[in-house]
């Protein structure tokens, strides 16, 4: 990479931007400067709030409702992104500037199969036809190691996994080759081991095409693998710039040094729970299929009262799927879920209405769970309704006891709407719906996976100290392992639709380890930016854009 000014992609300078509350202006990014060349990756990062995602977006020349750029300048190529005409943006965008958004599942389209959503830009920019533009589909579905993927393709969103349907994000926006993709923490949604596959499938389309990115992400050891300059932002300003190793081995502000700090929260691990305790929920040899195709072998696990059992292993290999069996919104072939001693039916239309309200979710996605139309107080109140027959003066109370419950001040957000909310206080509001049914047992999806490390450790406290309040029993589906080693009693580890290994989490994190569990614990990023190439060498992977990872 040479310092010539042709060599400059992207250029922006003295930018300012402001959020509207009501008729107010009130300023979320201040004056930042942000250079980036041809085959570049700049990563973003900083705690929620920092103002990365709308950094990120405004070098698209583009914003959210509500938000605008009140200074500066931005320019993509030489193009004056501020000035530009609204055609010359429509040709760029989706062509030469991409966008990988970090929820998925609020991007697609549900009523359209996931090939047809990714030809619409190729063939509507003229970079392809649709025949060619699907082929090259499949062939960038097989690159970012999608299972089936001369078939994935045929399937509409809600009918893949989450981490699956980020990779067809990424796919899509690498279908016309841009110059630039703003990665919006892509590997969110991700497991370990598949997380190193996009990651290095990233790297390898960044290097193949000489593209520039931007990388967002609260996930320091992710951007010491991507980026090769790091930018950090607290509330809208610069803290400092640098490249990668230097940032890495000699951050100059005490808030860059904080970010590197190791998170601290680790519950005391409950003791071993007797052998004739009776489980709040016992999965029972339990099949369960999509249709024809067998998607879950005999599965055994106890949870028991006031304890926290996390589920872990890759996208597919059936965590969300036991979720689904337990909730009855997938009746299994053959087995049986048990709620304290007693036989669940297995369709939730069957269960009553005291043994639905016994078990409730917690959504990964905060933006898709909540109803964007309904107040906060609204979506808290429906629970509180149907399962315990409040009304009126005695709902808002429990509604206002439940707020205070999470951490939030009824007065402030009782009116408020999901989108004037922070993902962190949306996904303490998920937690509230799910307690105002006064659940024994609640399954928790995911829930820290879109935070960053400051938020997520705080409602993992939240959701300690609620445990041993009310003396909840937790499943806790994740693929971050420090989340399990930070409030797991107990790990079930899943592969291909089967448990593979479990146990206490003291005994699981020592060796011998089953190989899967092995491959897991060796698959977690750590700061140290020669971390991926070193350990794709390790796994025979030559091509890193191949990254043929033996998942054994």
């Amino acid at each position: 990479m040479t310092d010539e000014t042709s060599d400059i992609l992207v250029k922006m300078r003295g930018v300012k931007m402001e959020g509207r509350s009501d008729e107010t202006w009130s300023p979320i990014i201040n004056g930042v400067d942000l250079t980036l060349k041809r085959g570049e990756v700049l990563g973003l990062i900083g705690e929620s709030g920092a103002g990365k995602s709308t950094l990120g977006l405004a070098a698209m020349g583009y914003t959210r409702d509500g938000v605008r750029i009140s200074e500066g300048t931005v320019e993509f190529d030489g193009i004056d992104l501020l000035k530009a005409s609204a055609a010359t943006k429509r040709d760029l965008l989706g062509k030469r500037i991409a966008y990988v958004a970090q929820s998925a599942a609020a991007s697609f389209n549900p009523a359209h199969k996931l090939l047809d959503q990714h030809v619409e830009g190729p063939v509507q920019h003229g970079v392809m036809g649709r025949n060619e533009s699907a082929q090259d589909g499949i062939e960038l579905y097989e690159k970012l190691r999608l299972p089936n993927p001369d078939q994935i393709g045929f399937r509409y969103p809600h009918q893949v996994s989450g981490g699956q349907l980020q990779r067809c994000m990424t796919a899509m926006a690498m279908s016309c080759r841009p110059d630039l993709i703003i990665f919006d923490e892509p590997t969110t949604a991700l497991d370990v081991t598949t997380q190193i596959e996009v990651l290095a499938a990233i790297r390898d389309i960044v290097d193949q095409f000489n593209t520039a990115a931007i990388y967002i992400t609260h996930d320091l050891a992710v951007v010491a693998q991507m980026a090769d300059q790091i930018k950090v932002l607290l509330k809208g300003d610069e803290v400092e710039t640098a490249d990668t190793r230097t940032m890495l081995a000699a951050p100059t502000q005490e808030y860059t040094k904080s970010l590197w700090a190791v998170r601290s929260f680790e519950r005391p691990t409950k003791p071993v729970v007797q052998s004739d305790a009776v489980p709040v929920i016992r999965v029972e040899n339990v099949d369960a299929a999509y249709g024809t195709v067998p998607v879950l072998h005999d599965v055994s696990f106890d949870l028991h009262q006031g304890r926290t059992v996390a589920v872990v292993g890759e996208s597919g290999s059936g965590k969300s799927t036991t979720a689904r069996c337990i909730t009855g919104l997938l009746p299994p072939k053959s087995g049986q879920i048990m709620l304290d001693g007693q036989t669940l039916p297995a369709d939730y239309k069957k269960r009553t209405k005291d043994q639905l309200r016994q078990v409730q979710m917690i959504y990964q996605m905060a933006d898709t769970a909540l109803n964007p139309r309904m107040s906060i107080g609204q979506i808290i109140a429906r629970p509180v309704e149907f399962y315990l027959g409040l009304k009126g003066k005695e709902k808002r109370r429990r509604v206002d006891a439940l707020l205070e419950q999470i951490e939030l001040e009824p007065t402030q957000y009782y009116h408020r709407l999901p989108s004037e909310l922070s993902g962190g206080q949306k996904q303490r509001i998920g937690i509230a719906r799910a307690l105002a049914a006064e659940p024994k047992f609640i399954i928790c999806d995911e829930v820290t996976s879109a935070l960053d490390q400051l938020v997520a450790e705080g409602i993992l406290r939240l959701l300690a100290r609620l445990q041993d309040e009310l003396q909840l029993t937790y499943m806790f589906i994740t693929h971050d392992l420090a989340t399990v080693r930070a409030i797991a009693d107990e790990v079930v580890v899943m592969k291909d639709g089967r448990v593979v290994e479990q146990g206490p989490k003291k005994e699981m994190f020592k060796p011998p380890h089953h190989p899967y569990t092995d491959l897991l614990l060796s698959s977690v990023p750590e700061m140290d930016p020669d971390w991926l190439t070193n350990l794709l060498n390790e796994r025979g992977v030559d091509n890193i854009g191949d990254a043929a990872v033996d998942k054994m």
